[in-house]
C-alpha cells in the first residue's frame, strides 16, 4: 500500500468533502452536532480557496484530509479526518507531519477538539499539541513549529548556551543531542551541567553508556547518556542508574531516532559545523527544536541572540 499526501485547492473539494463526511459520520453524536457534518462541496471549496488543504490517498483512493486555515501567526487544522477503514495505519500522523511542512512561516499549528471526545484530545496531545484554551464544548490545542537557531563561535560560547538552557530545565526533561563526531555535544552538556550545579566533570560517557551527576544545589540530577552503542533506550532500564529519569534531566547524545520513546516531550538539539575554522574560531550552528507540550514555554530570548 502506498500513501501519498498532496497539497490541494478548491478543485479537490469533492474528495475532501467525501473524506470529511465519512470520518465525522462514525463519531459519537454530539450536542451541538459537529459543524463538519453541515459542510457542502461549496463550503469546503471556499475553505480550500483560503489556505488550501492536504489530501491523503491510499493506492489512489482518498482516505484522509484536512483544511489549512492560517490565522495570524498560527495555522489551524480544520476538518481533519481519516476514513474509518484506513484508520490506525499512520495516515493521521503523516497528515500532521505534512501540515508542519505546509505551514511554513507559521509559529505553530492549532486544532480545536471536542471535550466530549477525550480520546481525540489525547491523540492530539500525543502528536505534540498542548491545551491552551477551553471554552465548552471546545478544547483548543497548539503545537509549536519554530526552531531556534544560534550561531556559536567557540567552545566557551557553546558552554554558555548550555548554561543558559539549564535555567529552563526541570525534573523529567529530555534533551536529545545530534551532530557529527566532535561537533560539540559534550561541550554543550558541560554547560548544562554547570548551569544545573551538578557534581563531577561532564565528559563523554562513551565507555560507560550512562553517567549520573548528582545535584549539589537541591535540583535535578543530570543523566548523561551515549546512545551510540545502545540497541534501544529500553536498555536504560537495565543500567541500574542511581536516580529516576522522572526526577532527573536526561541528556542523550546520538539519541536521534531512539529517544522518542522516553518521553512525549523533548528538546532536540542539532549541532552543525559552520564555516571552515578561521581567526582561531571553529564556529557551530545550534538548532533547538521543541517537541511536545512541555516545551511550549521555551524562551528563546533568554538563551541569547539567534
Amino acid at each position: 500500500m502506498t500513501v501519498e499526501i498532496t497539497r490541494v485547492g478548491p478543485e479537490s473539494a469533492e474528495h475532501v468533502l467525501a473524506v470529511v463526511r465519512a470520518a465525522f459520520a462514525v463519531r459519537p453524536p454530539l450536542d451541538p452536532p459537529a459543524a463538519a457534518l453541515a459542510e457542502t462541496e461549496e463550503t469546503i471549496a471556499k475553505r480550500l480557496a483560503g489556505g488550501g488543504g492536504l489530501l491523503a490517498t491510499l493506492d489512489g483512493r482518498p482516505v484522509g484530509a484536512l483544511v489549512l486555515d492560517p490565522v495570524g501567526s498560527t495555522t489551524y487544522l480544520r476538518r481533519f479526518g481519516v476514513v474509518p477503514d484506513a484508520q490506525r495505519h499512520g495516515i493521521a500522523a503523516a497528515l500532521i507531519e505534512a501540515a508542519v511542512e505546509a505551514a511554513e512561516g507559521s509559529a505553530d499549528l492549532t486544532v480545536v477538539a471536542r471535550e466530549e471526545l477525550p480520546q481525540t484530545v489525547r491523540f492530539w496531545e500525543r502528536q505534540g499539541f498542548r491545551e491552551i484554551r477551553r471554552e465548552s464544548p471546545n478544547v483548543e490545542l497548539r503545537r509549536p513549529l519554530r526552531t531556534h537557531v544560534f550561531q556559536v563561535p567557540d567552545a566557551d560560547s557553546m558552554r554558555a548556551l548550555g548554561r543558559a538552557l539549564a535555567a529552563q530545565l526541570g525534573p523529567g526533561d529530555l534533551v536529545v543531542l545530534s551532530g557529527e563526531l566532535g561537533a560539540g555535544k559534550t561541550t554543550f552538556t558541560q554547560g548544562l551541567g554547570a548551569g544545573l550545579g551538578v557534581r563531577g566533570d561532564v565528559t563523554s560517557p562513551t565507555f560507560v553508556i550512562a553517567r549520573v551527576h548528582p545535584s549539589l544545589v537541591g535540583g535535578p540530577d543530570l543523566v548523561h547518556v551515549d546512545a551510540y552503542r545502545l540497541g534501544g533506550l529500553d536498555e536504560l532500564d537495565d543500567l541500574d542508574l542511581d536516580t529516576s529519569l522522572d526526577d532527573a534531566v536526561t541528556v542523550v547524545e546520538w539519541g536521534e531516532g531512539l529517544a522518542e520513546g522516553l518521553s512525549e516531550s523533548r528538546l532536540e538539539v542539532a549541532i552543525v559545523r559552520g564555516d571552515a575554522p578561521h581567526d582561531g574560531l571553529d564556529p557551530r550552528r545550534v538548532e533547538l527544536t521543541p517537541v511536545g507540550p512541555r516545551w511550549h514555554a521555551l524562551s528563546s530570548p533568554a538563551l541569547g541572540s539567534t
